[in-house]
């Protein structure tokens, strides 16, 4: 018989490791490959017992669902059997996961975690028990991630068989996570019987003789190209490898923290923080210049005549997560620009119309209005709509504004996108923006939501304040900062009237935008906002 791949969670993965041979006796669930993709490593197990009578596939190859890997001859008294659900891990307790019985495997279904819109989340709560029956749309788990916290809704009807992660779990996109014995199974995942594991630690490779180098203690960053032979023999998958070019880190010098030494990209950010702070040599990091800004150690906080009473307080996990996205911002040559938009006559037109959409139903506020010129300035200046290329080399300009709209919650600052804001008129943006807003408050954000943000814009609103300065969004370039708008005495060439004026904070990186593109920028952002007919045009 042929072993064929099962669904690995994503449309194709390359064979890393062929963990068998021709002639090898093989017990169903042994491994047989090692397969990555730009989301995990994945090792696929055997469905059956027998001797590999032939390898279809060579390392390096791309495999898809379905595609022959191996001639199997079975035993006679080897059985084909379905891959039963992923096995919960040791520390799991035993009440998360039921076992799928022989006889309910027939309309049973094991279901993988969709599209999150990251790399990988971690479970905040598991919504539903074993046992329970669940509607298609219900809810079924809580996932939080660096940008906010997501539902995942269950793809069926049915009952719940088994639940394959549980709280506190770092799970990554197309894992199984739920197993629903049901009539309708016309779901995405396929049946229990050709369902993979959920993405494992792969064996560790053979430790390497690792190679004579000095270490370097400059800090400068690490070509593109040393980064990748240090990394040829590392335990770790492609998405840290990748975060590993990006800080330019000798990946060879971190120590991995999961499984059979698997590193992370904690690990990484981890390794890079030690460095800042001197605990370790410094190696590449993607600091230049031989020196990096290093904070001290906290100090003991346990002499009350020296610090008073304390009290500890937990960061929310949204703060927690948000952690590693903002240490990039460390990395980056980051300036504000600061300038002042007149929306008087802005003010005007939109307390002209508020009322006619109020009673649509639509709250129309000035950002509906920055949104739009924002979005207009970055057609005519592309540079602020792009990202800097991995090896510095390349700006990549995005063709579409999908603009970022930074959203506080009780939890921390989530950050909805509106897509194509460009082709959209005030009306529309009102409308969206009022929902995205609802939705990040009520923590009913989908992945689609939070994702491509091009650019973004953060306003504090009517909370006070002149001008501040936000933190650009790595990979974006640039974010405009909006304060409260005052009024204010401004000379009309014979006297001083009063304007209404709106604080603009724009910070940019310094590596794909010079000083005079973003006051040239700004500026422009002011003009149009000061004429509202030239955003309506």
């Amino acid at each position: 018989m042929q072993i064929k791949t099962p669904d690995l969670g994503v449309e194709s993965a390359e064979v890393a490791e062929i963990m068998v041979k021709v002639g090898d006796s093989i017990s169903e669930n042994d491994n047989l490959i090692l397969a990555e993709s730009d989301k995990a490593s994945v090792e696929i197990p055997s469905p059956v017992s027998g001797v590999i009578t032939a390898v279809l596939v060579n390392v390096g190859d791309n495999i898809s669902l379905d595609m022959p890997l191996f001639e199997v001859e079975q035993g006679d008294t080897a059985q084909s059997k379905a891959v039963e659900p992923v096995s919960q891990p040791q520390d799991k307790p035993q009440e998360v996961v039921a076992q799928t019985t022989q006889s309910s495997q027939a309309t049973s279904q094991t279901h993988n975690l969709p599209d999150l819109g990251v790399e990988s989340a971690e479970v905040a709560e598991v919504l539903v028990k074993v046992g329970e029956t669940v509607s298609e749309g219900q809810s079924l788990l809580l996932v939080e991630s660096d940008k906010a916290s997501v539902e995942v809704p269950a793809p069926t009807d049915g009952v719940v068989e088994a639940i394959l992660v549980g709280a506190g779990d770092t799970v990554l996109n197309g894992q199984a996570f739920i197993t629903i014995k049901g009539a309708d199974n016309g779901g995405v995942s396929a049946p229990v019987t050709d369902t993979a594991p959920a993405p494992t630690p792969a064996k560790p490779q053979p430790e390497p003789a690792v190679p004579t180098q000095k270490t370097t203690r400059s800090g400068a960053k690490l070509a593109e190209s040393e980064v990748n032979a240090r990394a040829k023999d590392v335990y770790a998958g492609p998405a840290v490898r990748k975060l590993a070019r990006e800080l330019g880190v000798d990946i060879s010098q971190v120590k991995g923290t999961a499984v059979n030494g698997r590193i992370l990209k904690e690990d990484l950010f981890g390794y890079v923080k030690s460095v800042m702070s001197g605990a370790t040599a410094k190696p590449a990091t993607a600091t230049s210049g031989g020196s990096a800004i290093s904070l001290p150690p906290l100090p003991d906080m346990s002499n009350k005549e020296i610090w008073g009473e304390i009290e500890t307080v937990d960061l929310t996990r949204l703060q927690k997560v948000s952690i590693p996205q903002l240490n990039l911002n460390t990395l980056l040559p980051q300036v504000t620009q600061f300038d002042l938009a007149d929306i008087t006559n802005t003010e005007k037109l939109r307390n002209e119309l508020k009322g006619e959409f109020k009673a649509q139903g639509i709250g129309l506020t000035i950002l509906a209005f920055i949104v739009k010129a924002t979005a207009y300035a970055l057609t005519q200046h592309s540079k602020f709509n792009s990202h800097v290329s991995d090896d510095n080399t390349q700006m990549i300009v995005r063709k579409s504004v999908h603009m970022g709209i930074a959203v506080a919650t009780d939890d921390g600052l989530v950050v909805p996108v509106i897509r194509d804001a460009q082709a959209k008129g005030i009306r529309q943006l009102a409308i969206e923006i009022g929902e995205l807003a609802k939705k990040a408050r009520d923590k009913k954000l989908t992945a689609k939501d939070l994702q491509g943000a091009s650019f973004t814009i953060s306003s504090q609103g009517n909370m006070g304040g002149t001008y501040f300065t936000p933190l650009v969004n790595h990979p974006q370039v640039a974010i405009l900062g909006i304060s409260e708008s005052t009024m204010q005495p401004r000379w009309n060439g014979s006297t001083f009237e009063p304007r209404l004026m709106l604080p603009l904070s724009l910070s940019y990186d310094h590596r794909a935008i010079n000083g005079a593109d973003a006051a040239v920028f700004t500026r422009y952002v002011a003009k149009l906002l000061a004429d509202p007919r030239k955003i309506l045009l």
